[in-house]
């Protein structure tokens, strides 16, 4: 059974159309990025999967319809959003005992022990805390619940970046295990590349790009272009091109590695230059690639 499946998903505020129809499965056991830019979609996509906004079409998760079951499904689903939820003044060890006595499946012990190699005291209130402190508490609140969904909306923005790098190295090592599930938003495109198995990438409400990161690898291509094979290049019909130091560079989607590799130096593009090509007017229209 598919954590998430979504079939013609379609959610509109008054005129303005935020999913336009979307259709999506996530498998369990993968990690999901769901990238796009701001106003494409995001944002609501995360609020019907959680139960927070009711939408058109269908959408399963877990099993269940968010919407109509989301009591049940809040059970199995832990969600980490990109502002602190917790009251200010709450102390640490107050929001251990609150999440120990309102969720069935938080481990308490596991919580402690992931606090115990941070910097955090008990006795320390909420609003105390750095803004790192405070992701590091609610992703040790959120580690030591047996969830089976694990929703991050942009988790680590405005830390600095060691805190972003320690807090998803402990998501992988402490927390993923090839049968949770996990869907993250995030504009630090760099930074959770090393970490997904796929990628969506929305905008206006429509996939644009819809794939696992295994397939990228052999799908997209992005060339330094030799100056003297611009032509020859073009007649490829790349999705993308800038200049980079005098220097062409360009996107290629389902093209021959081979041929390519006569134009000039082949690389595969990192997951920030292949949302900055598809983003563009020219290859980022609905249908266009998908």
């Amino acid at each position: 059974m598919a954590c998430i499946e979504a079939r013609g998903l379609r959610k509109a505020y008054g005129k303005t159309v935020a999913l336009n129809g979307i259709d999506l499965t996530v498998e369990e056991g993968r990690i999901l990025g769901l990238i796009g830019p701001n106003g494409a979609g995001k944002s609501t996509a995360l609020q019907a999967i959680l139960g927070l906004a009711a939408f058109e079409g269908q959408l399963s998760v877990l099993g269940r319809n968010p919407w109509t079951d989301r009591e049940k499904l809040m059970q199995e689903v832990c969600f980490i959003a990109d502002v602190a939820v917790l009251p200010r003044w709450l102390r640490v060890s107050q929001a251990l005992d609150f999440c120990a006595g309102v969720h069935p499946r938080f481990d308490r012990a596991k919580a402690e022990a992931f606090l115990d190699r941070t910097v955090i005291k008990r006795r320390s209130s909420v609003g105390e805390l750095s803004k790192g402190m405070t992701a590091q508490l609610h992703l040790a609140l959120v580690m030591a619940i047996d969830a089976k969904l694990l929703v991050l909306d942009e988790p680590t923005l405005g830390l600095d970046i060691l805190y972003r790098k320690q807090f998803y190295d402990t998501l992988l090592n402490d927390y993923f295990d090839q049968t949770r599930t996990i869907v993250v938003t995030t504009h630090q495109v760099e930074e959770i590349q090393h970490i997904l198995t796929d990628v969506v990438f929305i905008d206006r409400g429509r996939i644009v790009l819809n794939t696992s990161m295994e397939a990228l690898g052999t799908r997209f291509f992005e060339v330094m272009v030799d100056p003297l094979k611009l032509d020859a290049a073009r007649a490829e019909k790349p999705i993308y091109e800038h200049r980079v130091f005098g220097r062409y560079v360009m996107v290629f989607d389902h093209s021959d590695a081979a041929r390519l590799a006569g134009l000039g130096e082949v690389r595969p593009p990192t997951l920030s230059d292949l949302f900055v090509a598809m983003m563009t007017p020219e290859t980022a229209q609905p249908g266009g690639v998908a």
